[in-house]
C-alpha cells in the first residue's frame, strides 16, 4: 500500500505509523507456490489516502480499529473494526482514513501462478472487496505467522509462506459463499441436498440435468443455478466427478475389465469413458489403474 505522499515507508510518514517487510522469494517460489510480496501492520496518526493498481498482486487487509472508505471497481464501501478487504491490485483502488476515527490495520500483498484463477472462483461464487467475518483472528494469526515467516532464516520458510497464504485464501472462499442467502432470495426453496444425496446414490443411472429435474417437479433452469449455488459446480460437474470417483475405486480394487467399470459408473461406451477419464484425470483408465 502506497501513500499519495511521496514517501517510499510509512514509517517516514507523518500520516502513519508501521512496520512492514518487503519480501523477494526464490524463484522457485515465484515460479511454483502462493508467495509474500509484503506484509505489516501500520496504524494512522492523521488522515491519508492510499491509491494503487496494475499491479501482479493480491491485496488482504484487516481493519484492527478505527474505520475508513474503500474505493473499487468503481463503488465505495465503508469499512469498520473487525472488516476484511481482499482485492485483485490488477483493478485501480484506493482507501482512506479520517476524522476522529482513524484506523489501524494489518496486510499482504502475495501472488502466486494460481491466484488470478482463485480470485476468480471467489467472486464467482460471491465472494465480494469486503467480508465482514464473524471473527477475525484467524486472520490476525495468520497474518501474524506470516510476517513472522517473512522476517525468519527458516530454510523451508518459502514452503511454509505457502502453506500460510493458502490457509488465507481457504479462509477468504469460505466467506464467499452463502447459500443460505441465495436460498432466501428465492420465493420457493428446494431441498437441493435430498438432489444431491439422489446424485450419490443413483450415478450409475442414465441421468441429466432434465431428468432429475423431472424427477423433483422443478424447472431444469432454476435447479442448474440452485445446484451451482450451494455446491459452487453444475450439477453435471458433479454427477461427472461422482462418476469418476467410483471409477478409480474399480479400477484400483477390482478386477473388472475397463469396459465394464464405464457401465458400471454411468459413463458408458469404453471410448467415452476413456475421453471423459482422461480429460478429468489427465490420463487413461489403463495408464490409472497401471499406476495405482
Amino acid at each position: 500500500m502506497e501513500q499519495e505522499e511521496k514517501s517510499p515507508f510509512f514509517a517516514a510518514s507523518t500520516s502513519v505509523r508501521s512496520d512492514r517487510i518487503l519480501y523477494t522469494p526464490s524463484p522457485f517460489a515465484k515460479s511454483n507456490l502462493l508467495y509474500l510480496q509484503e506484509i505489516g501492520k501500520l496504524t494512522a496518526l492523521a488522515p491519508h489516502t492510499s491509491k494503487r493498481g496494475e499491479l501482479s498482486s493480491c491485496l488482504c487487509f484487516l481493519v484492527l480499529s478505527g474505520s475508513g472508505r474503500l474505493t473499487y471497481e468503481g463503488q465505495e464501501y465503508t469499512l469498520q473494526t473487525g472488516d476484511v478487504a481482499f482485492l485483485n491490485c490488477r483493478n485501480s483502488y484506493s482507501h482512506s482514513t479520517a476524522g476522529e476515527d482513524l484506523w489501524s490495520l494489518q496486510w499482504c500483498h502475495f501472488y502466486g501462478v494460481s491466484v488470478q484463477s482463485i480470485y476468480t472462483k471467489y467472486c464467482e461464487r460471491g465472494g465480494g472487496p469486503v467480508i465482514h467475518p464473524k471473527d477475525l483472528r484467524p486472520y490476525e494469526q495468520l497474518l501474524t505467522e506470516l510476517y513472522e515467516l517473512a522476517g525468519s532464516d527458516d530454510y523451508i520458510r518459502d514452503m511454509r509462506i505457502n502453506e500460510k497464504l493458502s490457509s488465507l485464501l481457504t479462509c477468504l472462499m469460505s466467506e464467499s459463499w452463502h447459500p443460505e442467502k441465495s436460498l432466501k432470495e428465492h420465493a420457493k426453496k428446494q431441498d437441493v441436498k435430498q438432489i444431491k444425496a439422489y446424485l450419490d446414490e443413483h450415478y450409475p443411472e442414465k441421468l441429466t440435468l432434465e431428468t432429475v429435474a423431472n424427477r423433483f417437479f422443478i424447472n431444469k433452469h432454476y435447479l442448474a443455478r440452485l445446484f451451482k449455488e450451494q455446491y459452487g459446480v453444475t450439477l453435471v460437474s458433479y454427477l461427472q466427478m461422482v462418476r469418476i470417483t467410483h471409477a478409480k475405486q474399480m479400477l484400483r480394487f477390482t478386477d473388472k475389465k475397463i469396459e465394464e467399470i464405464g457401465f458400471a459408473c454411468g459413463v458408458g461406451e469404453p471410448a467415452y469413458f476413456s475421453r471423459i477419464f482422461k480429460k478429468v484425470e489427465g490420463i487413461s483408465p489403463s495408464e490409472y489403474r497401471d499406476l495405482w
